[in-house]
């Protein structure tokens, strides 16, 4: 493999003097390129830091926490500054951000001049990461904290300096949501919109936390994450004994409630391989290509297959950086979406590898979510998801990628329509109450694919041709069959701190005898709507 080489070019724009960087990457045969353009590329040392100041360093949180900057001035001269880069080695510098001012609030970007200890971030700014799959539920090991400073934090830093010290980044999100749609009474299972033809509040999210640095790799450090989501999308994060969401949602069949979807500790041991990040809390089940938070996804609604799997487990993660292009994660935890100290807890196991190829173009992610004797926990009327998952990323160029997931899902001696709901009918949802039995063994097949494409620095369109869902006895839906869905979606970003995404959608039953939508009165369904995102 030829390595990677990069051009320092200057401009000068009245007194100031902006850097911009090119990765070229002789291997794929093209090139990634921020701030100025470059015509050839000469050979250089291939890992260069930026010889010039930003003003993403002027925002960071440790340049209001001390204005001197100091110690930065080793790594990144002032301007004007003759002195010659450093070289780092093993390590990438992040290219200027050719996007800042436009969307980098909603599409993280770690600040010019940052350096990462690992490949180069594969994907374009435009979409919900530049990370393949992981960087949003996950810490990636050797990549910097990329998100910018909101302005809660901003104004949280200016009132307590302190925080900004220690880089605990206190944020948030409101995402509204409206839509027409074919149905009356209920849209599910379409997720997260439950409610048609309302506008209704799909999340608001509070963010406290803190990223351990996992790009220097001389000493150890720590981190934690609290997300605290209000909204309808609690009704799928909801886990058996994380209160209140789980009396709201399995006691009283609220349509509103909060859930502490993300509450957990990180410890991040450099030694171990090339650095190891220990979770233990509640954490976001690692695999999918969705998440459960909204800035986290390509479209506004899910995948079908996406409605069934594991959402948060609770337990102890470990993920290992065997070099740049395998990481490798273990656990154990209570069970998807179960609390330890609640009646249907049992050990589950957790093994995934990931692997991302040298030239960036391919991921694949996958193994085992969770494993244990496969017994439905009849005793807590609660599922016990065995999962096995398989992700797979292709990058075509900066521009165009896919991204393509498949599951298999199985259990033992099942009640149809899984976990069982005992609040009152609702009239969003009236099928509550446990299902009957299903004796002996029961799966579910699931595969899912989205084509996004950059349309401009501001836009880009998400496309889900393949979603489909294989459920022959109704254990996942409460409905026996097999089942799809189409949905196209154009996602723009006003600001950084504003994004819409309009999408069209429709999903049908592909047998004769299921009709899971509207409360179980309709083979199909149709929908057209919006959400918005507005970050603080």
């Amino acid at each position: 493999m030829l390595p990677m080489h990069t051009i320092l070019q200057a401009s000068k724009s009245g007194d100031a003097t902006t850097a911009g960087i090119t990765v070229h990457d002789i291997t794929a045969g093209q090139s990634s390129s921020a701030g100025l353009t470059a015509s050839t590329a000469i050979p250089q040392p291939s890992i260069i830091t930026l010889p010039a100041s930003t003003p993403s360093e002027t925002n960071s949180p440790s340049a209001i926490a001390d204005q001197s900057a100091t110690s930065q001035s080793e790594s990144q001269p002032l301007k004007g500054s003759t002195a010659e880069p450093a070289k780092l080695k093993g390590r990438v510098v992040v290219p200027a951000n050719p996007y800042r001012g436009v969307n980098n609030s909603n599409t993280p970007f770690a600040p010019e001049g940052t350096v990462r200890r690992g490949l180069p971030a594969p994907l374009d700014p435009v979409f919900p990461s530049t990370e393949y799959i992981g960087i949003a539920s996950q810490i990636q090991i050797g990549i910097p904290d990329q998100d910018p400073m909101f302005p809660l934090e901003k104004a949280i830093y200016k009132a307590c300096p302190l925080l900004a010290k220690y880089r605990i980044k206190i944020y948030g999100w409101a995402n509204p949501g409206v839509d027409y749609s074919s149905s009356h009474r209920a849209n599910t299972p379409l997720s997260y919109f439950a409610v048609p033809r309302h506008i209704e509040m799909d999340q608001a999210v509070f963010r406290v936390e803190r990223v351990p640095d996992t790009v220097q790799n001389e000493h150890m450090d720590w981190g934690f994450r609290t997300t605290l989501l209000y909204g309808i999308d609690y009704r799928w994060t909801t886990a058996e004994g994380w209160y209140p969401a789980s009396a709201e949602l399995l006691k009283h069949n609220q349509l509103y409630g909060l859930d502490p979807v993300e509450l957990y500790g990180l410890l991040y041991i450099p030694k171990v391989a090339q650095g190891m990040v220990l979770k233990f809390g509640r954490y976001i089940s690692p695999p999918d290509i969705e998440a459960q938070l909204a800035p986290d996804n390509y479209l506004w609604t899910h995948s079908l297959m996406f409605d069934y799997d594991a959402y948060t487990q609770t337990g102890l993660l470990a993920s290992i950086k065997l070099n740049d292009s395998w990481m490798v994660q273990a656990g154990i935890c209570a069970g998807s979406d179960i609390a330890p100290w609640s009646k249907p807890a049992i050990p589950t196991g957790t093994l995934l590898l990931r692997w991302q190829a040298h030239n960036n173009k391919d991921m694949l992610y996958g193994g085992c979510n969770s494993i244990n004797n496969g017994q439905f926990r009849l005793y807590g009327e609660h599922d016990n998801l065995q999962q096995f998952n398989l992700t797979w990323f292709h990058r075509f160029n900066r521009r165009f990628h896919i991204a393509t997931e498949g599951y298999f899902l199985y259990t033992f001696n099942a009640l149809q329509g899984g976990t069982v709901n005992n609040g009152p009918p609702r009239n969003f949802d009236t099928l509550t109450g446990p299902g009957k039995i299903l004796p002996g063994f029961s799966e579910a097949w699931g595969i899912v694919s989205y084509w996004n494409y950059k349309v401009t620095d501001r836009d880009y369109i998400s496309l889900r041709p393949i979603d489909y869902l294989i459920d022959p006895r109704g254990w996942r839906s409460g409905f026996p069959g097999y089942y799809s869905d189409w949905t196209i979606g154009w996602i723009h970003r006003f600001s950084d701190l504003l994004t819409i995404r309009p999408e069209i959608r429709y999903e049908r039953a592909l047998n004769n005898y299921s009709a899971p939508w509207d409360n179980g009165q309709r083979r199909y369904q149709f929908t057209f709507g919006f959400d918005v995102i507005q970050r603080f």
